[in-house]
């Protein structure tokens, strides 16, 4: 569980620094970057589509691992647009408030 929870340390650490250095070279609104390879049907459309599936399902599975009670949708509705940013954070805390059992990380209220 410690090269697990160091990983999503190092992926966090990584990611804000390159989102710090995105911003100062294009700017806060990421919408046109994003879209605009999605409307135009670019190999960069197809990956920023098929990453976009992965952040709502990143979402759903956190919203249905809390059983979807108010505040796990609410959790699960910050993951599509803060992304790994907000998602490796939260594993690493789920990984100590779990104390590392991997199925009560994965399975939320459904594990035994």
């Amino acid at each position: 569980m410690t090269t697990f929870r160091t990983l999503l340390i190092g992926m966090t650490a990584g990611l804000a620094i390159f989102t710090i250095a995105a911003i100062s070279t294009e700017g806060i609104n990421l919408l046109p970057h994003f879209l605009s390879p999605i409307l135009a049907m670019t190999w960069q459309g197809q990956f920023n589509l098929d990453f976009s599936a992965y952040l709502v399902l990143s979402g759903i599975w956190m919203a249905w691992r809390g059983g979807f009670t108010g505040r796990s949708i609410a959790l699960g509705l910050c993951v599509p647009p803060l992304g790994m940013l907000f998602f490796a954070p939260y594993l690493v805390y789920l990984s100590r408030k779990t104390h590392g059992d991997p199925q009560k990380l994965l399975m939320g209220v459904h594990a035994r």
